[in-house]
């Protein structure tokens, strides 16, 4: 059998490293002094583990809400004799100084610091202790890392109080005594970001040997600086720095650029216009190039061959068949070309084996893959684009969609734009067209990701669109292994007197299926979350509206489901004043059939509870409950739950029952009269775990009217879905129990008769498996 989409496990390195990473006190640590985390003193790791345990905590810490961070994690690598670190990648502002003041005697070669807004200058001096070894380091949007903090200098003492340490720097406090003096090794550098206070051509001078540098979102004041490495520079990247003619005959005279990033956020922001000009002059001085990108521009009408001269035949990736003039003088195809929010990427002919644009798919998901770490705003629009690919279209590459999709939504966890754009994309990649292609890796990804993004924002849309795409899932098969963390994202969704109403009907509907056939302990935990008083709570907020709606009916059918043999749910609804509620629903909406059998059918649960029964037995209710024996709502199912009710509190015998009026008698007779009325072929709309609460009742004669209940309901059951309820009943050994009806004096003869047409159901059953109602057996939503 073919592996599905995204199936491929993980390697052993990465499952040992997140096994050691969660159990950090049983693998390779102990608790030392005031709980502080140290390395065991026989422990001796190499930069391949060492790395990937930095770099797998880091990603772990920002996509596992159950993960915990260790406060002196890094303090643990602080000794290069026993840990080794080579190359090591940092976000968000999770990261302090006291993080790279810790692993600052390792000789690093690689550092890469991305949006880490809590560093200050005091972790310029940590990389002045790297300057003799770091090959590459990346600074991209570390925008405080050039301000002291409180005014301290550079050169701060390593005592540093904590208090200091997480104070915000200020961005008065300039920090101008760090330069790049030393660091000779240092190849390929991102500077992304740079606040306009630094210089960065003084900044930048140290430096000869440069062959990668990243100028993104920096102002430059001049640019001959650049032509210091003219002759070693191959890549280039300067997005959203404004272009002049000077720029451009600084940029081509690197004769050596493998890689030229000129783009723009969007041509909105843009007063330079590319002409063919420009474009023939970077093509033709730049002969090593290989990849080029010049998204956001605006293009002059003279770059393009006309419509109407393009070569004739399927799209060519050939030079000399290229809509855009200039690139015809390529000597072979670009690897790359960024083409994104311009003219050019709709032409036929592109002289480039991958294009990022908004043309096709395929065009998206290359400016999705190409933009994503640096460029959050240009892939939230690309990704917006593949929402409507999937949407209104078919998404052809649906493993590389989708996996770009949970990059984004991983990387930019505390990006608004990205996490709405990326959910609604997620719902449409999930749904039924797609979903047969999905390997259960990847689909767990997607619920991950989608978690995430629900306890990070509580915004209307963010949450909308993960609880829909949570619907696309086998509920609650599929976000079983999610299971706690779901139930208390969606009851804190729940919370709210006045939440946004599609949100709250998505989430009832999800709470109810989620308590729907599961196993008790999962329902007794998330009663104990309190889901039983907030679905109360939603159900008193409809009732004051006078408003009987799906919410309401929903929350009903989740705690029908939620109290299933689940005793302590049951009393949780009878201290939440749920029968109050039951009775105001009652009174308010006496016509809604389906609010009636769900009210019910709760109610069943809580009279299978021998202890709680006694809260049941008062006039008033008895009553209630002897009026609905008269219904007709929803087919039997409303008279029949009222009579389950009934039958449990009979049960307990004549001693019991205190009161004057309502008689027992009375009340046995109008039960007696309303089995009597239903028709034993009825379809149900119900669903049983096991028959335990039923076959307790009848091996007694105490109360013949409750067995006789018990029979009908086992009768009716075999009868309409024998293949789904004969072995049940067998398996729980429940034609013993018929056995012993038809052995008492007190079993009514229409009991006994519907008892041996049960075990003789069974008999047949046994005889012939095969299904005898013409494959029309339905699997209806949990019993209650």
């Amino acid at each position: 059998m073919a592996a599905k989409a995204g199936d491929n496990p993980d390697s052993l390195m990465t499952l040992a490293t997140i096994f050691c990473l969660r159990n950090l006190r049983k693998t390779m640590c102990y608790q030392g002094f005031r709980n502080k985390l140290c390395l065991r003193s026989d422990i001796f790791l190499p930069s391949e583990i060492c790395d990937k345990l930095v770099n797998t905590y880091m990603e772990l810490v920002h996509t596992d809400s159950n993960f915990e961070p260790e406060e002196s994690f890094f303090q643990l690598f602080s000794d290069p004799r026993s840990t080794r670190l080579t190359r090591v990648q940092l976000r968000e502002d999770f990261v302090r100084d006291r993080d790279l003041e810790a692993i600052k005697k390792q000789d690093l070669i690689e550092l890469h610091l991305t949006y880490c807004n809590s560093l200050s200058s005091r972790s310029l001096k940590s990389l002045i202790s790297f300057r003799e070894t770091l090959v590459s380091l990346c600074l991209f949007g570390c925008n405080h890392i050039f301000y002291r903090k409180g005014g301290a200098p550079l050169a701060c003492n390593e005592d540093t109080e904590d208090e200091e340490e997480e104070s915000p720097a200020s961005r008065q406090a300039l920090e101008t005594d760090f330069n790049f003096q030393g660091f000779n090794r240092l190849r390929l550098l991102n500077l992304g970001g740079l606040p306009d206070e630094v210089d960065a051509e003084t900044l930048l001078k140290p430096l000869k040997s440069l062959t990668s540098l990243d100028l993104s979102n920096v102002q430059l004041l001049g640019t001959a600086f650049l032509t210091q490495w003219k002759d070693r520079l191959a890549s280039l990247v300067l997005y959203n720095v404004d272009l002049s003619e000077e720029l451009v005959s600084t940029i081509v005279e690197m004769v050596n650029l493998r890689h030229l990033d000129i783009s723009r956020e969007s041509r909105r922001t843009s007063k330079f216009k590319m002409s063919r000009k420009i474009l023939t002059a970077i093509v033709q001085r730049l002969v090593n190039l290989v990849s080029l990108d010049i998204s956001g521009h605006i293009m002059l009408d003279n770059c393009t061959v006309p419509h109407i001269e393009e070569a004739m035949g399927r799209p060519s990736i050939e030079p000399c068949k290229s809509s855009i003039y200039p690139f015809q003088e390529l000597k072979r195809p670009l690897q790359f070309l960024g083409l994104y929010d311009t003219t050019l990427c709709n032409v036929t002919h592109i002289p480039a084996y991958k294009v990022t644009g908004s043309k096709n798919e395929e065009q998206v998901l290359n400016a999705i893959e190409a933009y994503t770490e640096f460029r959050p705003e240009l892939a939230h629009r690309a990704i917006n684009q593949l929402f409507d690919i999937a949407r209104i279209q078919h998404c052809s590459q649906l493993l590389r969609a989708l996996q770009l999709v949970i990059a984004a939504l991983k990387c930019h966890k505390y990006d608004k734009s990205i996490q709405v754009t990326g959910s609604a994309a997620l719902f449409y990649l999930t749904n039924t067209e797609y979903r047969s292609d999905q390997s259960v890796r990847l689909r767990r990804e997607v619920i991950q990701v989608v978690l995430n993004g629900m306890e990070q924002y509580q915004e209307v849309t963010v949450q909308r669109n993960c609880c829909l795409t949570l619907c696309n899932f086998s509920i609650p098969e599929e976000l079983e292994f999610q299971y706690s963390r779901v139930n208390q994202l969606l009851l804190k969704i729940l919370e709210p007197a006045r939440q946004d109403e599609s949100i709250q009907r998505i989430a009832v509907h999800l709470c109810n299926a989620l308590v729907c056939q599961v196993d008790n302990h999962h329902k007794e935990a998330v009663g104990k979350m309190g889901f039983v008083k907030t679905m109360l709570n939603l159900i008193q907020k409809k009732l004051q509206d006078r408003t009987c709606d799906q919410v309401m009916e929903f929350s009903w059918s989740a705690l029908w489901n939620i109290t299933d043999e689940t005793p302590d749910n049951c009393q949780m609804f009878l201290n939440c004043r749920g029968m109050s509620l039951f009775l105001e629903c009652l009174q308010e909406f006496p016509d809604k059939q389906e609010l009636h059998r769900n009210m019910l059918g709760l109610l069943g649960n809580v009279a299978e509870v021998k202890a709680l029964r006694p809260q049941l037995l008062t006039p008033q209710f008895i009553t209630v409950f002897s009026n609905l024996l008269d219904s007709k709502a929803d087919g039997i199912e409303v008279s029949y739950n009222a009579c389950g009710v009934l039958s449990h509190i009979m049960f307990d015998g004549p001693a019991v029952w205190s009161m004057e009026d309502p008689r027992r008698d009375s009340v046995m007779d109008k039960m007696m009269d309303a089995i009597q009325s239903w028709d034993v072929s009825s379809r149900r709309n119900i669903n049983y775990r096991s028959f335990e609460p039923i076959l307790r009742l009848l091996p007694q004669s105490i109360a013949p009217v409750s067995q006789h209940w018990a029979t009908w309901a086992l009768y009716n059951l075999v009868s309409v879905y024998p293949s789904k309820y004969c072995p049940l009943l067998i398996k729980e050994g429940g034609i013993s129990l018929l056995e012993k009806v038809l052995e008492l004096e007190s079993s009514h003869p229409e009991t006994k008769d519907m008892a041996s047409k049960v075990m003789e159901a069974c008999e047949t059953f046994k005889e012939d498996p095969m299904e005898t109602n013409n494959g029309q057996e339905v699997n209806f939503g949990q019993r209650g």
